[in-house]
């Protein structure tokens, strides 16, 4: 089974609630199996536009990210984030 990812770029416009939506997913994520591989950091744009925070999260497989995000858990913690900034956020299936 191939592993899944999500792959945000986020523009944050409020720091305070943006971090109290990023604390709140953590647990989410962990429950789903949910690796945090690369959030915020140093980054290079090299084509297009690009935004200041950069999360890359794997999961087990594409069911669990897919699962992950629809979960109570998550839509709970994403209520921080709604005015908080601009996000992309795909899921992604891996190579096997």
């Amino acid at each position: 089974m191939a592993k899944a990812y999500w792959v945000a770029r986020v523009t944050v416009t409020d720091p305070d609630s943006y971090k109290k939506y990023a604390e709140g997913s953590v647990p989410a994520i962990l429950a789903h199996g949910g690796r945090i591989l690369a959030r915020g950091g140093k980054y290079e744009q090299l084509e297009g536009e690009g935004r200041a925070r950069n999360v890359v999260i794997e999961f087990p497989s594409l069911q669990a990210a897919h699962d992950c995000f629809h979960s109570a858990d998550y839509q709970a913690a994403k209520v921080h984030r709604k005015n908080a900034g601009i996000i992309e956020l795909v899921i992604v299936e891996g190579v096997e």
